[in-house]
């Protein structure tokens, strides 16, 4: 009986496993169609054989306890190309990785809050020890929604980790993420570098 039970444990690894490879493949597939529908894009479908990522590790989403922060003051974040944008510090988030207990911070964009589309929006840019190696130089973001925050926790995946456009070409604005998001870890998940030959934005 044991073996049979762990027989079935078994299956239902390797079957969750594949599942959850077919998603971050399915999500992938869909950031990679996002360039080609927007002709404002800095990759146009050629392009998109530049594009690599990591395997995807389950073990990179994780659930993070949420703190709401109150009273924050709009501050510039700045970007890559000298300008900046308003934004507010929305919560922190807690979990373990690798054994280490990380603190990051998650941010709202004031532009987006005023846009009834993007109200929820939640934006966190990183930065980690794969960077001008593995990773883009200037980090990478995770995109999130404040309606899936449930009993002060959110998913946080990293396999959806993706690079700003400043990646790919010159001449957008991507705000450079603050320190207090800097992983003193190897986020071996997400979006690698881009191949290609960087562009320049007419």
């Amino acid at each position: 009986m044991k073996i049979f039970t762990f027989l079935l444990l078994l299956i239902s690894m390797n079957s969750f496993a594949q599942s959850y490879a077919e998603q971050i493949a399915k999500h992938r597939e869909a950031y990679m169609q996002d360039f080609i529908k927007d002709e404002r894009a800095p990759l146009k479908k050629s392009d998109l054989q530049n594009l690599h990522f990591y395997d995807a590790d389950s073990t990179y989403k994780i659930f993070a306890t949420i703190a709401l922060l109150k009273n924050e003051k709009v501050f510039k974040m700045p970007a890559f190309n000298g300008s900046s944008s308003d934004y507010y510090r929305y919560a922190h988030v807690n979990f373990v990785l690798d054994e280490k207990k990380i603190q990051m911070t998650l941010y709202r964009s004031v532009a987006l809050s005023n846009n009834p589309l993007y109200k929820d929006h939640l934006f966190l840019p990183f930065t980690d020890e794969t960077n001008n190696k593995e990773t883009y130089g200037g980090g990478r973001y995770i995109d999130l929604d404040a309606k899936e925050i449930v009993d002060n926790h959110i998913e946080i995946d990293f396999n959806k980790a993706y690079n700003p456009y400043c990646a790919f070409s010159e001449g957008y604005r991507c705000p450079v993420p603050p320190e207090e998001n800097d992983l003193q870890l190897a986020i071996k998940a997400g979006e690698k570098l881009y191949t290609g030959k960087k562009k320049h934005q007419k």
